[in-house]
């Protein structure tokens, strides 16, 4: 049984090394004359003169390394996690009228602002994979189970990888709580295919107006695939969401780059931004796609925020970096700036605070 065990866990990290590998074929990377910088033939592409990814046989490499030591030494991390107490207390927070942020894990976060319950990026599977039974497993389980979810009123998804668009959850948000899914352009048919139809997509700058919130696709700098044939068909995005009372920034996954300057202008001050601060290590591989910790400050400093809160790490082992890194390096630049706590945020898994 050991053995056959090991035989699909080694089938299914050489399925996710396919997926990578194929990263290296791509789409033309001309734009279309007439039409915005970031769409090519068939797809899109980052703009930035100085984006660069590292070479197919390098992100080889490390999805071999990063499969391998899954294997023999899988790491663990206590991620900390609200207490019963806390819960109680953020149950009691959820039911009233004042704007509030869980953090689910990862880059799932349940907002509550005027009046309407959002979701980003929701995740409750085990597994951050193509594969059931192989690929990344959680590493803490969700901040709230999906059965105690108040009534979701709209889903914002940032881009289609397996750690931010989870299908099996997204299947039965739709079927259980029917929201609205706001989504950047080529995810609507996608996810029509599979059932999720109630779906507004949106280019960069585009707009969706619902319940009196206006949500803002906004640019990011990263990549989209699913399958070894599917790179960069669907666009990726940040989201701004903004309220007559609050407005947040989501920055999904995202490298650094000069637009968040022009996001702040455009759209803030922010009242939070939500940025990811993890899988950053090996930085040959990450630096182009994620945030640093310290360039994450530098997202939420950029945009205008108000406060800015930690996410996309701990509940996912997707990097090299000590899975407890993200949050000390956070701490510690903000504190280098001084910023104080009450401008930066790392909650529990679960934990709920009015913002």
């Amino acid at each position: 049984m050991r053995a056959r065990s090991s035989t699909r866990t080694v089938l299914g990290s050489s399925v996710l090394l396919l997926v990578t590998l194929s990263g290296c074929a791509g789409l033309p990377s001309e734009p279309i004359p007439g039409e915005p910088a970031h769409h090519v033939r068939g797809g899109y592409r980052n703009t930035a003169a100085d984006f660069h990814r590292a070479s197919g046989w390098t992100r080889f490499k490390f999805l071999v390394s990063r499969s391998w030591q899954s294997l023999v030494s899988p790491r663990t991390f206590d991620t900390p996690r609200e207490s019963a107490a806390g819960l109680a207390e953020g149950q009691t927070l959820l039911a009233g009228a004042a704007p509030t942020i869980t953090w689910i894990g990862h880059a799932s976060l349940l907002v509550r602002v005027d009046g309407v319950t959002v979701l980003t990026d929701p995740h409750w599977s085990e597994r951050a994979s193509p594969l059931s039974w192989a690929g990344p497993r959680r590493l803490v389980p969700p901040g709230i189970p999906f059965e105690s979810l108040p009534k979701v009123d709209v889903v914002v998804l940032s881009h289609d990888h397996y750690d931010h668009l989870d299908l099996p959850t997204l299947q039965r948000l739709a079927t259980e709580h029917d929201p609205l899914f706001v989504v950047p352009l080529g995810l609507k048919a996608w996810l029509a295919e599979r059932e999720v139809t109630r779906v507004e997509e949106r280019d960069w700058w585009g707009r969706v107006e619902h319940r009196g919130l206006t949500f803002v696709c906004t640019p990011a700098q990263h990549f989209s695939q699913r399958t070894p044939w599917d790179q960069n068909r669907r666009l990726w995005a940040t989201w701004a969401v903004l309220g007559p009372s609050r407005r947040l920034y989501f920055t999904g996954d995202t490298g650094y780059f000069d637009q968040f300057k022009e996001i702040g202008a455009r759209l803030g001050p922010f009242d939070l931004a939500a940025v990811a601060i993890g899988a950053y290590v090996p930085a040959e591989i990450m630096r182009s796609v994620h945030l640093t910790p310290e360039q994450g400050v530098q997202v939420a400093e950029d945009v205008g925020a108000r406060v800015m809160l930690g996410i996309h790490w701990g509940t996912f082992d997707l990097a090299e970096e000590p899975l407890g890194a993200p949050p000390e390096r956070m701490r510690a630049e903000t504190a280098r700036r001084a910023i104080g706590p009450e401008r930066a945020w790392i909650l529990k898994i679960g934990e709920t605070r009015r913002w």
